[in-house]
């Protein structure tokens, strides 16, 4: 039974970023690769023991080293990322970044053979055989149990602004879905995941994470898919939230904003701040609208008065903590509007090529 520790959470402020990309062809169309890519020989050494998939044969999961400077983020998503595409095409492959492939079909594509996730399809079934999404997780480390657990509460309104700023998935299985974010709704038919409930202190988590093992809901800690989650094994706090990025650029103003805001939430803790109480259903209100509108909608307040606009979170959250990254990525076109036009001036070919990473 894998279960992690209070002991874990051990250092302060590192980071690290995992990011899910999609191989495909050289008309960058989905493609079973997981065999050459993870399974072949050694991949290069930005790659090496950091390097995964998921449960199709076309998913493949990177992880960035430990990140002790915050500034160098940037440099060590680009350094995996260009280690990935150039691994990639020595076997023939591409590489291809977005919350959902737009021309992925899950009838057509292959799964992966590894225990772990014949396991999940056979006890899930129909949610898992159709799980085509690639996501941006972001773990910040956090030097005390509780302060994670408290942390990783108040963060969860603030993940509904996130997932509009990140929305990058509006075509699934072939046809445009109409949402923001297809690839948040997707995932949801899974259980375990989207907006959890908030937890009194790390024991009283501990104590949800054994029993689900226990009870065989789940076989180990890693299948809570949570929004956020306090990491047991990493000593982190993981948010989960965004859609994966096809601009490393974009990934960067995620991970500073992220970084900034546990930081704040953590010394907040330290303050004895008794923490923010909304109810659950406004939380998973304000992550449907994200999913929904993305960048064209509103947040029910964290007072639950009131409505706060996008713009205006962004405004105030970029003063407060002194980041510039948020401003960057309300400014950008968003990757759901951008998908949206290529797919409808130039097809899915256009589309396709557009979203590949060489």
């Amino acid at each position: 039974m894998e279960l992690g520790s209070a002991d874990a959470f051990d250092r302060m402020g590192t980071l690290g970023v995992e990011e899910e990309f999609y191989i495909v062809d050289a008309d960058g169309r989905p493609t079973s690769g997981i065999d050459d890519l993870v399974y072949g020989p050694e991949p290069p050494e930005p790659l090496a023991g950091r390097l995964d998939h998921e449960l199709f044969k076309f998913t493949i999961e990177t992880q960035t080293p430990l990140i002790e400077v915050p500034d160098e983020a940037g440099a060590a998503v680009e350094t995996v990322r260009e280690a990935l595409v150039d691994h990639a095409a020595n076997h023939g492959y591409r590489i291809a970044a977005a919350g959902l492939h737009p021309a992925a079909k899950w009838r057509e594509l292959d799964h992966a053979t590894k225990p772990r996730y014949q396991a999940q399809l056979d006890r899930i079934q129909y949610p898992q055989h159709r799980n085509t999404t690639a996501g941006l997780h972001v773990h910040v480390g956090v030097d005390d149990a509780d302060k994670a657990v408290w942390v990783a509460n108040e963060l969860r309104w603030y993940l509904a602004p996130l997932l509009a700023l990140s929305a990058n998935s509006p075509f699934w299985n072939g046809f445009d879905t109409g949402l923001a974010s297809a690839r948040a709704k997707v995932f949801e038919n899974l259980p375990n995941t989207g907006m959890p409930t908030a937890f009194d202190d790390f024991e009283d988590f501990q104590r949800f994470e054994r029993r689900m093992v226990e009870y065989g809901s789940i076989d180990d800690r890693g299948e809570l898919w949570y929004d956020v989650r306090p990491h047991t094994g990493h000593g982190t706090v993981e948010i989960r939230t965004p859609d994966a990025q096809t601009d490393p650029e974009r990934v960067a103003d995620f991970v500073e904003y992220v970084h900034a805001l546990v930081l704040d939430l953590a010394d907040r803790y330290e303050s004895g701040e008794s923490g923010t109480t909304v109810r659950r259903e406004l939380l998973d209100e304000n992550k449907w609208r994200a999913t929904r509108y993305g960048r064209d909608t509103d947040f029910v307040a964290p007072d639950s008065e009131g409505v706060v606009s996008l713009e205006s979170f962004v405004e105030s959250e970029s003063d407060r903590l002194g980041v510039d990254g948020l401003r960057s990525l309300l400014d950008a076109e968003s990757g759901t509007a951008v998908q949206r036009r290529i797919h409808e001036e130039s097809g899915l070919d256009a589309l396709c090529e557009h979203l590949t990473l060489d």
